[in-house]
C-alpha cells in the first residue's frame, strides 16, 4: 500500500512539472540555486550567488534559492523556498537559469530556453559514474540502470565546472559530457584567496565559536558507499578514537568535524565538549577550511580545495585496500601522490600531527597544485557571473512577480 501511494504521488509531481511547463512561460530573469539539493547555502552555487549579489544583480534578476528544512540566512533579494514543494516545481519549470552543485531528480527535463549550469562538488580522487564498475549506493542494485540513468541526467547540463585540466578530461569521459566545459576553478574556493587573513582567520573563529588560542584541525572524511542503515541513511562510522586524540592533542588542539553531505546521522558529541566542533551541512567548509590549521581526511575531494592553502593535510586511510578494490577505486596512486602522511591507525596519525615536517612532503605538495590548483585564483566566481550575464538577454529589472 505504502509503495503505491507513494507511486502515485510521484506520478503527480512529474505531471504538475510538465503542466507548468506548458502553461507557463519561461521567465527571462530567474535564476535559481541549491546546494546539496536544498540540504545547504554552501558550495560553488553560494559564492557565485554572493558574487552576483556584490554586483548588483539580485536587484535586476529573480533569484531563488531552494531550502530543505529551515531557511538561511542569505544576502540580497532573493526568494527562499521549500524544496521539492509545488512552488518548487514551478520556480523549475520557469527559471531561465539552474545553477546547481549536484544531479536533480530525473523528471526534471530543463526545457528549451532555459540554461543549466552544473558546478558539480569536486575533482575526483574515487571513479564515478561510467567509470564505476559495480555500485554499492543507496538505492542503486544495477550498475548498468545506474550509469544509464546517470548519462541521462548529465546530458541535460549546459555547462559543466571545472577546477583543473585533470577533471576536465575525467568529467568528459565518466559523466559522457557532451557539452561546454568551465575550466574557469571552483567558485567556492575564492574565498580561501580573498580571506585568507589574520584578521579575516580570526573573525570566522570567533563567528564558529572556536577558541583563538587553540590550533584547529578539520576532520572531513568522504561517505562509504556501502555503509547505511535501514532506513537507506549513510552513517557515520570513522575509525578514528576521539578519546586518544583528545587525550594526546587536547593540551594544543580542538577538532571540527564535517560529514560528507549525504550522510545524516546524529551523533552525540557531548562527551568531547571543549574539544570537538560538530559542524552540520548547513555550514560552508570553505570557512571551515580558513579557520584550520591542518586537516584530516582520507579519500575526500576536500583534499584539492585545502591545499590551496598550503597547510599540513593528514591522510587517514584505514580501509585503504577495501575502498581501493572494492567500494570505488581510484584515479592515480593514492600512496604516490598525497601530500603528507599517510596513516591507518589512531596511534599512527596522532605520530604523524607530532612529528609533521613540511620539508618532507614539499615537493609532493608542489607537485599537487601544479597538476590540481593551478586555475584557482579567486575569480571564478566572475567568471560565471558574465557567463549568466550573457545568458540573460534583457538586463533592466522584470518587475513580474507571482503570488506567494
Amino acid at each position: 500500500m505504502g509503495k503505491r501511494l507513494y507511486k502515485t504521488a510521484k506520478s503527480a509531481v512529474v505531471i504538475f512539472y510538465r503542466i507548468m511547463c506548458f502553461i507557463f512561460p519561461v521567465k527571462k530573469t530567474r535564476v535559481v540555486f541549491d546546494s546539496s539539493l536544498g540540504k545547504s547555502y554552501a558550495g560553488n552555487p553560494r559564492h557565485i550567488y554572493e558574487c552576483l549579489v556584490a554586483n548588483g544583480y539580485d536587484m535586476k534578476w529573480d533569484c531563488i534559492w531552494f531550502y530543505e528544512k529551515e531557511k538561511y540566512s542569505i544576502p540580497g533579494m532573493s526568494r527562499q523556498v521549500r524544496y521539492g514543494r509545488l512552488r518548487y516545481l514551478y520556480y523549475m519549470a520557469t527559471a531561465k537559469i539552474w545553477v546547481f552543485d549536484s544531479r536533480q531528480p530525473e523528471f526534471l527535463i530543463r526545457r528549451k530556453g532555459t540554461y543549466y549550469i552544473q558546478t558539480w562538488h569536486g575533482t575526483p580522487l574515487k571513479k564515478l559514474a561510467l567509470d564505476m564498475e559495480d555500485v554499492f549506493m543507496v538505492g542503486e542494485s544495477d550498475i548498468d540502470t545506474y550509469k544509464e540513468l546517470f548519462a541521462k541526467n548529465v546530458h541535460t547540463w549546459d555547462y559543466l565546472i571545472s577546477q583543473n585540466p585533470f577533471s576536465s578530461s575525467t568529467f568528459r569521459r565518466a559523466f559522457d559530457f557532451q557539452k561546454e566545459m568551465l575550466e574557469i576553478g571552483y567558485p567556492r574556493n575564492d574565498i580561501l584567496f580573498r580571506e585568507n587573513t589574520p584578521d579575516g582567520i580570526r573573525r570566522y573563529r570567533k563567528e564558529l565559536g572556536l577558541p583563538q588560542d587553540k590550533k584547529v584541525i578539520l576532520y572531513a572524511p568522504t561517505f562509504r558507499d556501502d555503509e547505511y542503515s535501514e532506513d537507506d541513511r549513510y552513517k557515520f562510522q570513522p575509525q578514528i578514537s576521539f578519546g586518544k586524540m583528545r587525550e594526546e592533542l587536547g593540551d594544543e588542539y580542538v577538532v571540527i568535524v564535517k560529514y560528507h553531505y549525504l550522510i545524516m546521522d546524529s551523533v552525540d558529541w557531548s562527551p568531547y565538549e571543549g574539544f570537538i566542533y560538530h559542524f552540520d551541512q548547513s555550514h560552508d567548509i570553505a570557512e571551515l577550511f580558513l579557520v584550520s590549521d591542518m586537516l584530516i581526511t582520507d579519500y575526500s575531494s576536500v583534499m584539492f580545495d585545502y591545499s590551496i592553502l598550503n597547510r599540513p593535510m593528514f591522510f587517514f586511510a584505514y580501509d585503504f585496500y577495501k575502498y581501493k578494490n572494492e567500494l570505488r577505486g581510484f584515479y592515480f596512486s593514492y600512496r604516490g601522490e598525497m601530500p603528507g602522511p599517510i596513516s591507518s591507525t589512531t596511534e599512527e596519525l596522532i605520530q604523524d600531527i607530532k612529528n609533521y615536517d613540511p620539508k618532507e612532503y614539499e615537493e609532493k605538495y608542489l607537485h599537487f597544485h601544479e597538476k590540481y590548483n593551478s586555475i584557482d585564483d579567486g575569480e571564478a566566481s566572475g567568471r560565471v557571473l558574465e557567463l549568466i550575464n550573457a545568458l540573460i538577454p534583457c538586463k533592466r529589472p522584470d518587475l513580474y512577480y507571482e503570488n506567494e
